[in-house]
């Protein structure tokens, strides 16, 4: 059990930031996509929300995060309900198929279906949009230009 959730928490982890290339596995596809018809929008921001947190305990990066140890204590009791749920009442025969017969790179693309629907929610937003387009003000256009252009 203890394997299955650091399983669980790896692959949400990184298939939330960036969803993994899919695999051939029939069983994979039918995770996947009870994951994404049992999860709602809310539901992937959340996830989102708790990659964050787990991200922003980086050295690197926490400076750049207020979050507290409250905050990380409720995501991860939100994330352990939501996967319980999805793994035991919504996606139980899925699940045990993908797992038996297509191992831990089931999961990882399955849930990498999910990370990458939460991104798409995320920038569909017109704030994140332009958070993430700021920086072109600092691009030298002729550089660029000397690469991209037709001449």
């Amino acid at each position: 059990m203890k394997k299955f959730v650091t399983v669980l928490a790896a692959v949400a982890i990184g298939s939330t930031i960036a969803a993994s290339p899919a695999t051939d596995g029939s069983d994979t596809d039918a995770l996947a996509t009870c994951l994404a018809d049992n999860t709602t929008g809310k539901d992937r921001k959340d996830m989102a929300r708790w990659v964050f947190v787990g991200m922003s305990a980086h050295p690197e990066i926490r400076s750049l995060s207020n979050v507290t140890e409250k905050d990380k204590d409720d995501l991860d009791k939100m994330m352990t309900v939501m996967l319980t749920k999805l793994m035991t009442e919504n996606c139980p025969s899925q699940a045990k198929a993908a797992m038996q017969n297509e191992g831990n790179a089931a999961f990882q693309a399955a849930f990498g279906v999910i990370g990458k629907l939460a991104m798409q929610e995320l920038m569909s937003n017109p704030e994140v949009n332009s958070s993430f387009t700021k920086f072109s003000k600092y691009i030298d256009k002729n550089k660029m230009d000397s690469v991209f252009s037709k001449k």
